[in-house]
């Protein structure tokens, strides 16, 4: 990290999003770490995350644009370490929740990277999936840089975590999936007319 300075972070970042085997977990904390070192500031390994996944991310928006649901299915079948059930499961969040899918999605391991393809697929605008996924990758970098940054020699302790933080994120989208479709029965159950 230290030879690779703060652009090499975003590099790696970019590639994460490319190739999800690569953990940001891992990543992120250790950027924090060589940025309390001094080799780097802190703000200048943020922006520089924060690019790497808005890069990645367009990458595979615009593939998933270019190249449509069957043909990147079939690419993605042929990758390693990549599972097609992980896209059809990005496809069928993006499809129920559209912009939070790709806020939320950002800050969930492996779907930071699988619903980039389902918002291209689906021609989602890019200036607006560039604006949802610069401000969700911004919270999880600052998450995880930080606390490397906060925990020294110790970052390696963020990766325990990153099950319990990815679990919280999952609730709280499910909570407001609940929330919403609560609220949506009893509207339809208020606008129909008695007999």
């Amino acid at each position: 990290m230290e030879d690779l300075g703060s652009p090499g972070a975003g590099l790696a970042i970019a590639l994460e999003n490319l190739f999800p085997p690569l953990p940001s977990e891992v990543i992120l904390p250790l950027a924090g770490f060589t940025a309390a070192r001094g080799t780097f500031g802190v703000v200048e390994v943020l922006i520089w995350t924060t690019l790497g996944s808005l890069v990645g991310a367009v990458v595979l928006h615009r593939l998933g644009w270019a190249l449509g649901r069957e043909r990147m299915l079939r690419i993605v079948e042929r990758m390693p370490l990549v599972k097609a059930e992980e896209v059809v499961r990005a496809e069928a969040w993006f499809a129920r929740h559209g912009d939070k899918a790709v806020f939320y999605g950002r800050m969930i391991p492996l779907f930071r990277s699988f619903i980039s393809v389902p918002a291209g697929v689906e021609r989602m605008p890019l200036p607006r999936f560039m604006l949802l996924t610069t401000a969700g990758s911004a919270i999880w970098n600052t998450v995880f840089v930080l606390a490397g940054y906060h925990l020294g020699e110790n970052w390696h302790v963020v990766e325990t975590y990153a099950g319990v933080l990815q679990l919280v994120v999952l609730g709280v989208v499910a909570g407001a999936a609940v929330w919403w479709v609560t609220a949506r029965v009893r509207a339809a159950r208020g606008a129909t007319p008695s007999t």
